[in-house]
C-alpha cells in the first residue's frame, strides 16, 4: 500500500478521537496491525484501521480483557459471547464488591472490631460455601445415597445474599465458624439420630417441609395433619416399623434427647441468609406438632 494512502500515528489518533498513547498501546499488544513504516521508520496505518481502533477503545472502555478483544479482531468470535463473560465477570465482581461493603460495615461497631474483622476475616471474597457443604458432607449419615447426599446438602447449605447487610455478614461468617470449628468429636455429639435405613429416613425428611411451608409461612400453630404424617411415616419407615400413637411418643423422646445447641445455632444463622423455609425451621415445627399431636391423643 502507498504511503500517502496510509495513516500516520498521529493521525490514526485524532481521526479515532482517541491519543497516540492508546494507538501505541493497541499495537504492541497486536490488536492493531500496521501496514507499512516510513522511511524513518515511523508506523503507518491502513485507513481500515480507523473502525478496527474505534471498536478496541469500546470494547477497551467497557473493561474486555486484551485477549478477549484479540478473539473479537481476530479469531471471528461472537460478540455477543464476549459480552455475555464479561457480564458474568462483571456480576462475581459486583458481588464480591458488595459483600466488602457490608463486611466493612459490620466493621464500624468499635468496641467489636477485632473481634468481627477476625471472624470475618476468615472468609473468602467474594464468600464461598464449601467448608459449609464439607460440614454436612461429615454430618450426614455414612450409608446415605449420593442423590439424597447432595440433595440435602444443597438444601441444608444457605446461599450468601447478592447485596447482603451487615447482620447476613455476620450471620455467614459464624455460620463459617461454626463449619470450620467442628472436630469429629464434635460431629459426634450433634449428628441427626442414628436410623437403620437413612435413605428411607431423610426422603421423607426432604418431602415433608414442602408440605409444612405453607403453613410456618402463615405462622399457624403446629398441629396435626398431612404434613406430621409424612414426616412420622419417615422415621417409621426408617426404623422398620408403623406409625403408631405409641411410637409418636417414643419418637417425641428420642427427638427431644437428640436436640443439640449446636445445630439449633446453625438453624438460626442459615434463616437469617434466606427467606425461604430452612430444614432446620421446618423440622422444629414438626417437632412442636409431634408434641402437640401426643398431648392430644
Amino acid at each position: 500500500m502507498p504511503l500517502d494512502a496510509t495513516l500516520s500515528i498521529g493521525e490514526l489518533a485524532a481521526q479515532a478521537g482517541t491519543t497516540v498513547k492508546t494507538v501505541r498501546f493497541s499495537s504492541d499488544q497486536n490488536l492493531l496491525p500496521e501496514a507499512a513504516r516510513s522511511s524513518g521508520g515511523h508506523r503507518r496505518y491502513a485507513p481500515e484501521a480507523l473502525a478496527r481502533l474505534r471498536t478496541i477503545r469500546s470494547l477497551r472502555s467497557l473493561g474486555v480483557p486484551v485477549s478477549e478483544i484479540r478473539c473479537v479482531l481476530d479469531s471471528g468470535e461472537a460478540l455477543e459471547a464476549v459480552v455475555a463473560r464479561r457480564l458474568d465477570d462483571l456480576g462475581t465482581e459486583l458481588a464480591a464488591l458488595r459483600w466488602r461493603e457490608a463486611a466493612l460495615r459490620a466493621l464500624q461497631a468499635p468496641e467489636q472490631m477485632a473481634e468481627r474483622l477476625e471472624l470475618i476475616g476468615a472468609v473468602s471474597v467474594p464468600p464461598s460455601t464449601s467448608v459449609i457443604a464439607r460440614y454436612w458432607s461429615r454430618l450426614l449419615p455414612v450409608r446415605l445415597s449420593a442423590r439424597l447426599r447432595s440433595t440435602i446438602t444443597e438444601a441444608a447449605v444457605p446461599q450468601p445474599p447478592a447485596d447482603p447487610t451487615t447482620d447476613q455478614v455476620l450471620a455467614f461468617a459464624h455460620l463459617h465458624s461454626l463449619a470450620t470449628a467442628a472436630t469429629d468429636h464434635c460431629l459426634a455429639s450433634h449428628r441427626p439420630i442414628t436410623v437403620e435405613h437413612p435413605d428411607l429416613l431423610y426422603d421423607g425428611l426432604y418431602e415433608a417441609p414442602q408440605l409444612v411451608d405453607a403453613a410456618v409461612q402463615a405462622d399457624r400453630t403446629p398441629g396435626p395433619g398431612e404434613a406430621l404424617d409424612c414426616y412420622v411415616a419417615a422415621h417409621a419407615r426408617a426404623s422398620g416399623t408403623r406409625d403408631t400413637p405409641t411410637f409418636r411418643r417414643a419418637l417425641t423422646v428420642r427427638l427431644a434427647a437428640a436436640e443439640h445447641p449446636v445445630m439449633t445455632r446453625y438453624w438460626q444463622l442459615a434463616g437469617q441468609l434466606t427467606p425461604d423455609l430452612t430444614l432446620g425451621a421446618a423440622d422444629s415445627w414438626f417437632r412442636n406438632a409431634l408434641v402437640a399431636s401426643t398431648a392430644a391423643g
